[in-house]
């Protein structure tokens, strides 16, 4: 006789199937998956601008910068700072979106002329531990000076309140962040692609002796392409501090994303990070709306689909050598 198996074993009954369809019916409402989509989208924006920074110093440079979590948790804090110091006015916001990134390009650049630029011929493994101390050090630094209390900056008053998109409820300062991720975009690209400086930049990253010997001075690109990863890093803390709570730990988790975002964008390719940070933020809002207990499982999921697909990431790394003909006719000329 043949027993009868029990519902673990064969799976969910027609009457759960049927529960968990009607739970994902009553998710799936039109507003809330508009919402929830364009919320995703802001955020993918900050991510990009972090991931970008991270991608052109790992494209360039050739440094896996696990610190760079702690450049962008600097920036928030910095921009706490001044808007507070001005009474969070509207203009102590917007001239801590302006300082904030600069007081980060200005650690970078110290942290650059005086510890890494005698490591750039260690090898990776070296590099690694360096900037996983320099992660712990800027951590209790900044515990040091602002504490280990919560913050809150505050936008202003033009970018509070929400508007309608699309018949979908959006944040104002959600919708402030979708213009600025593609404003940065096109910038960087500009710059890594049509000023002389991004392309003796991306010269250095196919082969930094042979920019060496044309006469460039290898030292100053290399301290201009970390110092941008880091403005950029201190300006997504900037841009996200009026979203979340400011505090100690909000480093770890952008450190990760970041990483994955350039390991699937490709590295040092502007487009490549803004699109993984797309995948990444959308995904992780289906997620949230979908199913919300399992929301952080489905970024993840995406990355490795992408990589089990493309595994070499989405678009061409920055490094390409036949931009070494290009920087020899412009010193040339």
């Amino acid at each position: 006789m043949i027993k009868s198996l029990h519902p673990s074993v064969v799976g969910p009954g027609p009457s759960l199937r049927i529960a968990i369809a009607m739970e994902l019916a009553q998710n799936l409402d039109l507003a809330a998956l508009g919402s929830q989509l364009l919320v995703g989208l802001s955020r993918a924006m900050v991510l990009f601008i972090v991931a970008a920074g991270l991608s052109f110093v790992l494209g360039v440079l050739r440094v896996p910068n696990i610190a760079h979590g702690s450049l962008y948790m600097i920036g928030a804090f910095s921009a706490y700072t001044i808007s507070t110091l001005f009474g969070d006015s509207s203009a102590g916001f917007w001239l801590a979106l302006a300082i904030a990134p600069l007081v980060v390009a200005l650690v970078g650049l110290i942290v650059e002329r005086a510890l890494l630029s005698h490591l750039y011929d260690r090898e990776h493994l070296m590099l690694i531990l360096f900037t996983f101390a320099l992660m712990l050090i800027l951590g209790d630094l900044v515990k040091a000076v602002w504490g280990a209390d919560y913050r809150s900056v505050l936008a202003p008053e033009t970018l509070r309140g929400s508007v309608s998109v699309l018949g979908a409820p959006l944040p104002r300062y959600n919708l402030f962040l979708l213009f600025v991720g593609p404003l940065v975009a096109v910038g960087l690209w500009l710059f890594v692609n049509k000023t002389k400086v991004g392309k003796i930049s991306r010269a250095a990253a196919a082969d930094r002796d042979m920019v060496s010997v044309l006469g460039i001075n290898v030292n100053a690109v290399s301290a201009g392409a970390f110092v941008l990863g880091c403005f950029l890093a201190g300006l997504g803390g900037a841009l996200i501090a009026p979203t979340v709570s400011v505090t100690l730990g909000m480093d770890h988790t952008i450190i990760i994303e970041s990483f994955l975002i350039v390991t699937i964008g490709g590295l040092g390719n502007v487009w490549g990070a803004l699109i993984g940070a797309l995948i990444f933020g959308l995904t992780q809002s289906l997620g949230v709306l979908l199913l919300p207990q399992f929301a952080i499982v489905f970024p993840y999921a995406a990355v490795v689909i992408v990589l089990l697909l493309r595994p070499r990431g989405l678009l061409e790394s920055i490094c390409s050598s036949d931009l070494i003909d290009s920087v020899n006719r412009k010193a040339r000329s």
